[in-house]
């Protein structure tokens, strides 16, 4: 597979850019923020820096590095601002609800779970790291749909409008699309005010 042999390749050879400009080791577990006393590790930095160059396909180099690492440690940041709103509401995930999700990620990506799991375990990033990813993705979603979903409205212009773009979409998925528009908005906004009402501890 043409695709997975490229991404190996970047891989294998930006693991030891990341890890030599950061002074981390794949075993390394020091404190790098504490969200509302929560931690975030090195090792939780590298992992993410690692997953997201295979399944994004990007080149890290020692001139993107720094942006890279700056941008993923805000993502995990935010993720964390996330989990623990998830906690709070005590928001779950089915083993089907998963399985649908990871079908669903790999309907729209050009891997098979055998070629993913294959990269990871080359370069050293857990699969169930990816699957906590894909998780809470899921739980986010159910917790923003559950406060929101019933103030959410479409019109019927706003529908006509999205199938006169893209005529080849139903009125459903018209209306779906359009919900899920607003409920971004909410979840963006949620974000937005976890983020500057946190305790954020850079080490």
């Amino acid at each position: 597979m043409k695709i997975t042999k490229r991404i190996l390749l970047i891989i294998v050879i930006i693991q030891s850019l990341i890890l030599n400009a950061n002074s981390f080791s794949t075993n390394d577990h020091r404190i790098a923020v504490l969200v509302n006393d929560q931690i975030i590790t090195s090792y939780d930095v590298v992992q993410r820096m690692k997953m997201g160059a295979i399944l994004s396909g990007i080149d890290i180099t020692a001139e993107n590095n720094n942006q890279i690492l700056n941008s993923v440690v805000d993502e995990l940041i935010k993720e964390n601002l996330k989990n623990q709103k998830i906690q709070e509401y005590d928001i779950s995930v089915s083993e089907e609800e998963y399985l649908q999700q990871e079908l669903l990620f790999y309907r729209n990506n050009p891997f098979n779970k055998e070629d993913l799991n294959r990269v990871f375990e080359l370069n050293e990033v857990k699969y169930s790291e990816f699957k906590k990813y894909l998780m809470d993705g899921i739980s986010w979603q159910k917790l923003i749909s559950g406060m929101y979903y019933r103030l959410t409205s479409t019109s019927e212009i706003e529908i006509q409008e999205i199938i006169m773009k893209n005529p080849n979409i139903s009125k459903e998925k018209a209306r779906e699309m359009i919900v899920q528009k607003q409920l971004d908005l909410k979840s963006d906004k949620m974000i937005r005010d976890l983020f500057n009402e946190a305790t954020i501890e850079y080490k």
